[in-house]
């Protein structure tokens, strides 16, 4: 018998990627398979074990075929079968029969095997081709079910997406919306990033941006619940101090833990367009873009205090103002020296540096999102999102635009 056939008392280091594991209880077959398998496929490491038990402390994730003897000392029926594939997910087995076993080969097929040989009936041309085709059906399966995978997740994403930035409900042109959103790197799903912005029939502008606690599809999910229940009690004409405590409110019987929260800032612009009140629930303030920046009053998150109110702060609006809402990815990444985070300090001399008072804003928020992204040497950790309301002149066109 060959002496690389017989079962060591300790198993040898292998590369379980380049591996066939054969699991036979009969030295006279496991020797014959190796001889046509030398004769055909010369490069592929067999292995041997004689029991599921053997079997079951050699296979990996990694391993690529097993041929599985359905009759063993300790297994019966599928249970070897069963236990193999537990093992070995992603390996492609090749279940050997007896004449008499066909019907269960057959069966084994759908009990997820690649294929079934009869013992009586194989050669090595026959055993060759069925492990190379096995191996590459279990690799196209790997690749199909990936790919499904993928898609499912885009198809999610795109809900996700649909739910998390909305088209602006505005009436007429007075003002311009610009609004952005970059997910943070090795993001599966959208995070908890949230804004909308809404025009009432008095022509008041209401524009809110949040942040949910956390990253995941359970966060982004509630980042579409908060700001659907926002855009419904601004439509239903809610007093504008009691918008923020009723939306705590569905987030409190929304979340998943106690835990949860969420920041927020909402901006109340008059019909006028010359004054705002801003309300921050422990957000980044607004900046105003080309004009003096405004000390506001902040309160605790949403979530966090039970009967929590926000009190408002005045911004005076200037023609052609034009004002940023942000979430705090924008300002959490690094700067490229010792780890010092770029704050909201740091995106106002960055803004500066832009000109973004003088510029069109696609032109500048692009440039100032890529300039954030060059000084962090690499994507965000955290999702950001941008809203950029600038106040339109009498043709539709942000003032002072060229």
């Amino acid at each position: 018998m060959d002496a690389a056939l017989t079962p060591p008392t300790a198993a040898p280091a292998f590369d379980p990627k380049m591996q066939l594991v054969l699991v036979e209880d009969d030295p006279g077959d496991a020797t014959l398979v190796r001889d046509m398998l030398d004769e055909v496929e010369p490069d592929l490491s067999v292995h041997w074990v004689r029991s599921i038990g053997e079997a079951v402390d050699v296979l990996s994730p990694d391993t690529r075929c097993v041929l599985l003897d359905l009759v063993l000392p300790d297994a019966s029926g599928f249970d070897g079968l069963e236990r193999v594939l537990a093992a070995a997910p992603r390996a492609a087995v090749i279940v050997l029969t007896g004449f008499s076993d066909s019907a269960k080969g057959s069966e084994a097929v759908s009990r997820g095997a690649q294929d079934y040989l009869n013992k009586s009936q194989v050669d090595p041309e026959l055993l060759g081709r069925a492990v190379r085709y096995a191996i590459e059906r279990r690799a196209a399966q790997d690749t199909a079910r990936e790919l499904a995978q993928a898609e499912a997740r885009a198809a999610e994403n795109t809900r996700l997406e649909r739910g998390l930035l909305p088209t602006p409900l505005l009436h007429d042109g007075s003002v311009e919306v610009l609004q952005s959103y970059r997910p943070g790197r090795d993001r599966a799903l959208l995070g908890g990033d949230f804004y909308d912005i809404v025009q009432c029939e008095d022509g008041s502008l209401f524009a809110m941006i949040g942040d949910v606690s956390g990253h995941g599809p359970d966060e982004a999910a509630l980042g579409v619940c908060l700001r659907v229940a926002w855009r419904t009690l601004v439509l239903a004409g809610t007093d504008e101090d009691r918008i923020l405590p009723l939306t705590a409110e569905v987030l409190i019987h929304e979340r998943s833990a106690e835990e949860v929260f969420a920041t927020a800032c909402m901006v109340c612009i008059t019909p006028d367009r010359r004054s705002a009140r801003v309300y921050l629930a422990g957000h980044p303030a607004p900046v105003p873009l080309g004009g003096a920046p405004v000390e506001l009053p902040v309160g605790a998150p949403l979530g966090v205090l039970e009967g929590e109110h926000w009190t408002p702060g005045d911004l005076a609006l200037d023609p052609g103002w034009r004002l940023m809402l942000f979430t705090d990815g924008l300002i959490e990444g690094l700067t490229g020296s010792d780890g010092e985070r770029l704050g909201v300090e740091g995106l106002k001399t960055l803004l500066a540096d832009a000109r973004a008072g003088e510029r069109p804003p696609a032109e500048w928020l692009t440039a100032l999102l890529d300039r954030v992204r060059e000084l962090n040497r690499g994507a965000l950790a955290d999702d950001l999102a941008v809203l950029v309301l600038s106040e339109c002149a009498d043709d539709g066109a942000p003032q002072g635009a060229p």
